[in-house]
């Protein structure tokens, strides 16, 4: 399996989906680094060299913020709107739907526990 960023991708997909496991790259970005580093998109991840795997990691490295330092910034982000006490950041420490989705029915979920509803009565 090679090993990028600290995370082992899968071996016997494609490139560009191999590259997608990484936290912060998607479809888009993915074709945009194979194209970017000269690499055959359709080839198997178990087919890079180590030189390879070296480009890859230097690239991300150096121009995008994935894995750990994008899991830090997004969780700083977070706890900036809960300290600032933002509309946002209450819905977040309340673990309710922050994007104005609604609570009646579909939010059961994330508002803790699970609530037995009562059937209506004919």
């Amino acid at each position: 399996m090679p090993r990028i960023i600290g995370i082992d991708i899968p071996d016997k997909k494609r490139l560009v989906i191999s590259l997608t496991y990484l936290f912060g790259i998607g479809k888009h970005l993915s074709e945009k680094i194979c194209e970017r580093l000269g690499l055959d998109q359709n080839m198997r991840a178990e087919k890079l060299t180590q030189d390879d795997i070296a480009k890859i990691n230097t690239l991300l490295q150096a121009e995008y913020v994935v894995e750990g330092d994008l899991r830090r910034d997004i969780q700083n982000n977070i706890k900036r709107l809960i300290s600032i006490h933002s509309y946002r950041g209450m819905r977040h420490r309340l673990k309710l739907p922050v994007r104005g989705q609604r609570t009646r029915t579909n939010s059961r979920t994330r508002k803790g526990r699970k609530k037995t509803v009562a059937n209506k009565k004919k």
